[in-house]
């Protein structure tokens, strides 16, 4: 079949008729054989997903598993900074998007020319900046963190080093609060976390009184202040898995509800509630991949992510800091 490469641009993602009948797990099963790919898939992933990737993570776990594969293609479903981050892991490998339009509101916050002039103007300041950035931002930072390892990434920098924390300001109001330190921080956020209703999500805890809220640290203060318990989307999963509460009401994305209850199929998991009506907890980026896109862009090996070398190399230095920092600590391993 010829692909007509302006319509992909254009669109973002290979559209082809797909035979309805066809057993989409047993054909993306075949291809992943047939061409030595790999799937890695974030918990904010539909379920369908989840289940026929090979690595299901967070961004730390996704960067290792990206970094280790052997396969010869990799399919990240998930957001572009995370198909980046793959490339720039894994310069001689294919990676493929399912759609190339799911991008970050929290990326986007960021944009390359501002922040730059922003390290311009503090040039004594150490660049942390959150996995959730493009590859721009990247190559302008000296540390990667995630919210898994951010907290150890702060304490391994002598506390006179003065830094720039980026770019979610409200993963870095919380990190300062946890270390102590008085980070600048640049003034971006995640659209799905700052959505959440603190009106609505107390509301909700007075009719499940035994409901335990756990939240993620991209969430705002106010919700931070109520939350049982913080954490990344992994330390979230892990601790309703081995907590002894039974009801959970969950501040992040709502994908990540799909392995909870497959961890814990006898509690009960409640998505916190946003501020209007709307499905606003649910990434509508994350969710731009669907099933059918992830097998047409295995079956065609495309939409490709492609970096220019330089730009690779000034990422990939930050990002190999965030390595070697977490395996000192223990963090990858």
């Amino acid at each position: 079949m010829n692909i007509d490469k302006n319509t992909i641009l254009q669109k973002g993602f290979l559209d082809i008729e797909i035979d309805p009948r066809l057993d989409l797990f047993a054909e993306i099963e075949r291809l992943k054989k047939e061409k030595n790919a790999v799937i890695l898939a974030h918990y904010y992933q539909e379920p369908d997903i989840q289940d026929v990737a090979d690595y299901t993570g967070d961004s730390l776990g996704l960067a290792q598993k990206a970094k280790q594969t052997d396969a010869d293609i990799i399919v990240f479903a998930g957001v572009h900074f995370m198909a980046e981050t793959a490339k720039i892991l894994n310069p001689t490998k294919k990676i493929l998007l399912p759609d190339l339009k799911a991008g970050c509101s929290l990326a986007d916050s960021a944009p390359t020319e501002l922040f730059k002039a922003y390290k311009e103007k503090n040039p004594n300041h150490l660049i942390i900046s959150y996995i959730n950035c493009t590859a721009d931002i990247k190559a302008l930072s000296d540390i990667i963190c995630t919210s898994s390892n951010a907290e150890k990434i702060i304490e391994s920098v002598p506390r006179d080093r003065p830094i720039i924390f980026a770019p979610d300001r409200n993963l870095g109001a919380y990190l300062n609060k946890k270390t102590g330190r008085n980070m600048l921080l640049w003034n971006g956020a995640c659209m799905v976390h700052e959505i959440f209703s603190l009106e609505k999500i107390t509301k909700l805890k007075i009719r499940h009184p035994q409901a335990k809220l756990i939240a993620h640290p991209e969430c705002e203060e106010a919700v931070l202040a109520i939350a049982d318990y913080i954490g990344s989307t992994t330390q979230l999963l892990q601790y309703s898995e081995k907590d002894s509460a039974t009801q959970y009401i969950v501040a992040t994305e709502t994908g990540i509800l799909h392995q909870m209850q497959q961890k814990s199929p006898k509690k009960t998991f409640i998505p916190a509630p946003p501020t209007n009506s709307c499905a606003c907890n649910d990434c509508p980026y994350m969710k731009l991949n669907t099933l059918e896109k992830l097998y047409t862009c295995l079956q065609y090996e495309t939409p490709e992510i492609t970096m220019d070398e330089t730009l690779r190399l000034g990422a990939k230095r930050s990002m190999d800091r965030m390595m070697e920092i977490s395996e000192a600590v223990g963090l990858i391993g």
